[in-house]
């Protein structure tokens, strides 16, 4: 199966899986997919990846709110004011416009997600890359006599 068909899969709004399942899954599959292009260069590709990967999550959450009452008190729940919470909790706009949204972009942020247990792909390239890890001259210098 694809490194990519593996994270829709995952990040999928109806696989039964919880958050936390989801979170260790995801970072197994992020982790070999890394590991196997980290000769690359691809930090670009990465942010791209993880924002998509962050909006599947946050729509993941949304999805599993389920009821309109439940969306507006854990929108107050995360700083959200009352008025703007019930009327995002009872938008006609569809799951993954709302996931796109403000509303969830600067309430499910990405430090939020990192207290879940979510690592970017992008951190860990950062980690395990040698272009950025290693040394810029790792040859040992020759005096010419």
């Amino acid at each position: 199966m694809q490194q990519a068909q593996k994270l829709k899969t995952i990040t999928r709004k109806t696989t039964p899986m919880s958050f936390e399942e989801r979170i260790q899954k995801l970072a197994e599959v992020q982790r070999g997919w890394v590991n196997n292009f980290r000769m690359a260069s691809m930090l670009v590709k990465l942010q791209d990846v993880d924002g998509w990967i962050r909006n599947r999550l946050r729509y993941c959450i949304w999805h599993h709110w389920k009821k309109l009452e439940r969306k507006r008190k854990n929108l107050i729940r995360l700083g959200v004011e009352q008025g703007q919470a019930y009327a995002w909790s009872r938008s006609r706009m569809g799951g993954w416009a709302i996931a796109q949204s403000p509303i969830l972009g600067t309430t499910i942020t990405l430090d939020r997600l990192k207290k879940r247990g979510y690592e970017s792909m992008l951190d860990i390239y950062k980690k395990i890359s040698p272009q950025l890890n290693e040394p810029l001259y790792t040859r040992p210098v020759r005096t010419v006599v």
